[in-house]
C-alpha cells in the first residue's frame, strides 16, 4: 500500500490492507501517485462552523470555501483510475456550485440524496432541511465503471408487497421482488446511543457507505475517503475484502481510525477505547420529555 504514494512526509499507520493518515488532505493527496484508486468517498467539513476540535470548519468567505474545494476535487480526480468513482458529499447550499464544477470538468453518473428524519427542532419560518445531496462522478463519460447492481439489491414494492401482475409480459408474470435502489436512499442518521455511534459532529452511517462501496468496488479494490472523520469508509471498505486509506487531519479522529481500522489499539501510549460521551449539547425530543418530567 506504501506504494501509492510518492514521499510520505506526514504521520501514517498501516497494516497490510489498509492506511490511516494524519495529514491535511491535500498535502497527502498531492503526494499520491496518479490513477493509483478505484474509488473516493470525499464527505468535507460544508463551511457551517461544527466543531471538529481545530476549526477545520470555517473559512473568511464561501469563495474560498469552493476554491478550497475545487483544490481537493482535483487531485482526488488525478488520483482515481480511469475507470474509477467518486461520490461527493456536501450541504444543500454548497452543492450546486460544486456540481457545476464537476459537470463541467469531469461526468456525473447520479445525483443522490440521502434523505432522513431529523430529532431536532425545526425552523418555523423555513423548511427544515432534512436530506444531504450526493454526487457520483467519473472521469470521462465512460461505460467502464464499477457498479455491482446485484450486491445492492433492495426490496421492490411493487413485487414484494403488493404482489402485482405485470401482463405486458407474455406469458404475464409478477413484478420483481427485488430492485437495484433509486437515487433516493433513506437511511438513519448516526444518533447518541447507536452501537455505531463515536464522539463526531457528523458522523455518517455505515449502512450508506456499505451501499457506496459494495455497488463502486471489488474486493482488492483501493478505497480513499480524504476526510476520513471516524474512518466509516475505511472500517467498511475493509470489512468487505477492499484496501483502505482514510486521511485525517484530526489527531483524535486519527486515533478512532487506528482502531476501528485494527491497526492498533495504543497511540502515543494510550490506550484507544470508544469514547461514547456526547459531541453536542444538543438533545434529543426523548431527552427533553424526559428533562421535562424530572422537573415536575
Amino acid at each position: 500500500m506504501r506504494r501509492l504514494f510518492t514521499d510520505t512526509d506526514f504521520i501514517y499507520r498501516q497494516h497490510q490492507a489498509g492506511i490511516a493518515v494524519l495529514g491535511d488532505c491535500l498535502h497527502v493527496l498531492r503526494h499520491m501517485k496518479p490513477e493509483s484508486v478505484h474509488l473516493i468517498f470525499a464527505d468535507p467539513p460544508y463551511n457551517l462552523g461544527k466543531n471538529f476540535g481545530n476549526g477545520s470548519d470555517n473559512w473568511n468567505d464561501r469563495h474560498e470555501y469552493f476554491d478550497w474545494c475545487r483544490s481537493w476535487i482535483e487531485e482526488c480526480f488525478r488520483v482515481l483510475k480511469p475507470n474509477g468513482t467518486v461520490y461527493l458529499m456536501n450541504a444543500t447550499q454548497n452543492m450546486p456550485y460544486i456540481d457545476i464544477f464537476v459537470a463541467e470538468r469531469y461526468h456525473v453518473l447520479s445525483r443522490i440524496v440521502w434523505a432522513y428524519d431529523s430529532s431536532g427542532v425545526q425552523s418555523k419560518r423555513l423548511y427544515g432541511s432534512l436530506y444531504e445531496p450526493i454526487i457520483m462522478a467519473t472521469k470521462t463519460k465512460t461505460d467502464d465503471y464499477t457498479f455491482n447492481g446485484e450486491d445492492i439489491m433492495v426490496e421492490a414494492k411493487t413485487g414484494a408487497q403488493r404482489g402485482l401482475i405485470d401482463y405486458r409480459k407474455t406469458p404475464p408474470r409478477p413484478y420483481n421482488s427485488r430492485k437495484v435502489p433509486g437515487n433516493v436512499w433513506h437511511f438513519p442518521r448516526v444518533r447518541y446511543k447507536m452501537e455505531e455511534y463515536e464522539n463526531h459532529p457528523s458522523q455518517k452511517p455505515e449502512a450508506l457507505l456499505e451501499r457506496i462501496v459494495l455497488a463502486s468496488s471489488h474486493p482488492g479494490d483501493v478505497v480513499l475517503d480524504p476526510f476520513a472523520g471516524t474512518f466509516t469508509t475505511c472500517a467498511v471498505a475493509l470489512k468487505h475484502g477492499r484496501r483502505a486509506i482514510g486521511i485525517e487531519l484530526s489527531e483524535t479522529y486519527f486515533g478512532i481510525g487506528l482502531r476501528r481500522m485494527g491497526i492498533t489499539d495504543t497511540y502515543n501510549g494510550r490506550a484507544l477505547q470508544k469514547d461514547k460521551s456526547r459531541k453536542t449539547n444538543h438533545k434529543s425530543k426523548k431527552d427533553h420529555d424526559a428533562d421535562a418530567t424530572g422537573m415536575a
